[in-house]
């Protein structure tokens, strides 16, 4: 187990000693992509390969075999468990990105008006 964890953190350490962020919206900004563009989508890729192995385990494996039925439903309700929470993620990254604010272009200001 410890072969893991220093195997991990060699490969992390560089990420580590690369972040430099010159603000904590760029960090935030930087996170929450992450989130959206690879934690999202992995979550919802897995969840919809156990979906369905559930499905193909239930109809195909479980046709006279209850355990194999059992199983497959369990596998299903996994599935769906997991769409969920990919959606609840994905809600509350984009609550939080519309709260703070994280986008980066300069509002244009509207000009004053002349006095004559």
């Amino acid at each position: 187990m410890k072969k893991f964890a220093y195997i991990g953190s060699a490969f992390a350490l560089p990420l580590f000693a690369a972040a430099q962020v010159d603000s904590l919206q760029e960090l935030g900004s930087f996170i929450i992509d992450l989130i959206n563009n690879v934690a999202v989508p992995l979550v919802f890729a897995i969840a919809f390969i156990v979906f369905i192995w559930g499905i193909f385990q239930y109809f195909i494996q479980g046709g006279h075999d209850e355990e194999a039925k059992d199983k497959g439903k369990s596998l299903m309700l996994w599935g769906l468990i997991g769409f969920f929470i990919m959606v609840s993620v994905w809600g509350l990254v984009n609550i939080l990105t519309g709260t703070l604010n994280t986008d980066e272009s300069i509002p244009e200001l509207p000009e004053a008006p002349e006095v004559n």
